[in-house]
């Protein structure tokens, strides 16, 4: 019996789990699926929790409940792995084999590497929404500002959801007008891009967005140290900048068991072919979702166009045939910008967001780089497909490339 087996039984590993046990023959193969317990946490939704929008409850199920029959899922967490032997080392010293091995980890949030981040005022002037915790307490503190600044912080890139920060400010501007507050509240981004965005044409737009919305942006801020006593944070340029409240969003990496087992280059991402999903440094060790070093936004659409091309690699490696480089870079994210609207964005390595209609060229429904109330409905209904379809392994109707069809320059 050929032994698979997927580390990390989030997004991403429970939807090829799904998809390969369909696939793979009982009799010749197993597969294992390895994480450190039993919740998973609908990511999505925190952006919204701190909001009112959704309750925290509502966002963490068993993980149980979305394996399929035929996969195993080992809730013993990871220790190491030993890629010359085949093995992994699980968190209660059990060892386990693999003829095939897909690292699909995640990214691990590292407030820890910014000095003074989780010192004085950690949760009390200063938060995260990346976390459920932090959500949580971070939900509290926005109903209690009666006024002042809030800076919003990225550390450092890449990270989850690249434009969970810009939905935030939106959110956030969109929260303290409907309370009347709007006017006595600062809203300051403070980001290491050099501009809103990575993509060019987008960053443009969402930069305009944000100043119509008196946003103001402080670019190539690359922060050094908060001091949660004085409350402010300052850069390695000598910047300064105050604040009442601060939304930090903390530097991510890979998690410690893969850097440890030499998978990882310096942030603990894993060198991956960026078309096949393959790693380039062990043929038998694919990569999919958060865990990969591609230049490619970490989100859960990107860890489902993967998985289709993933899918079908894995297969053809198994019968000695050369990998597909099919994998394009597509990525689509909805970004809510308040008021019960969100624009939807799709790109991929080599082509920027453009407008037009998704799915459906010409007709839709979605918007791209657009506002609309479809677009935040569309969001808000993406829960319902990720826990029924997305995390089941069903096909959905996307295309893994990005298509140019419904799309102009």
């Amino acid at each position: 019996m050929k032994q698979l087996v997927i580390l990390g039984a989030g997004t991403a590993g429970t939807m090829m789990a799904n998809r390969l046990v369909r696939r793979l023959d009982p009799a010749l193969w197993s597969i294992r699926l390895v994480d450190r317990d039993n919740d998973h946490l609908y990511q999505p939704g925190l952006l919204l929790v701190p909001f009112g929008s959704y309750d925290p409850r509502d966002l963490v199920r068993p993980r149980t409940q979305f394996v399929a029959p035929g996969v195993e899922l080992c809730l013993a967490g990871i220790e190491r792995v030993d890629p010359e032997a085949r093995q992994v080392r699980l968190g209660d010293g059990q060892r386990i084999s693999y003829d095939i091995l897909v690292i699909a980890t995640g990214a691990a949030l590292q407030p820890e590497l910014t000095e003074g981040l989780t010192g004085p005022g950690w949760r009390r002037n200063g938060f995260d929404f990346y976390t459920l915790e932090g959500a949580t307490a971070l939900a509290a503190a926005l109903e209690r500002f009666e006024g002042g600044r809030i800076v919003l912080n990225v550390a450092e890139n890449p990270i989850k959801c690249p434009v969970a920060p810009l939905e935030f400010l939106f959110l956030a501007d969109a929260f303290f007008q409907e309370r009347g507050r709007r006017s006595k509240v600062e809203l300051i981004y403070a980001t290491p891009l050099e501009g809103a965005f990575t993509k060019p044409k987008a960053s443009a737009l969402l930069g305009d967005m944000l100043s119509k919305r008196n946003i103001y942006v402080e670019t190539d801020f690359l922060v050094s140290r908060v001091d949660g006593d004085a409350g402010k944070i300052q850069s390695w340029d000598g910047r300064s900048l105050p604040y009442d409240l601060l939304v930090e969003v903390p530097v991510h990496g890979g998690i410690e068991p893969i850097r440890a087992s030499g998978l990882g280059d310096a942030q603990g991402w894993v060198p991956t072919d960026p078309h096949s999903l393959q790693s380039k440094d062990h043929p038998e060790i694919f990569v999919l979702g958060d865990a990969t070093n591609l230049p490619v936004s970490k989100a859960g659409s990107v860890a489902h166009f993967q998985g289709e091309v993933l899918t079908e690699n894995i297969l053809r490696y198994i019968r000695d045939l050369p990998l597909l480089p099919d994998f394009d870079g597509h990525a689509n994210c909805f970004i809510e910008t308040g008021h019960g609207k969100a624009m939807l964005i799709d790109f991929n390595y080599k082509t920027e967001p453009l407008p037009g209609r998704f799915p459906l060229p010409g007709l839709g429904p979605f918007t791209l780089l657009e506002e609309s109330a479809v677009n935040h409905w569309g969001k808000l209904g993406f829960r319902w497909i990720y826990w029924n379809m997305l995390l089941r392994g069903e096909d959905l109707p996307l295309d893994h490339r990005m298509l140019l069809a419904g799309k102009w320059s």
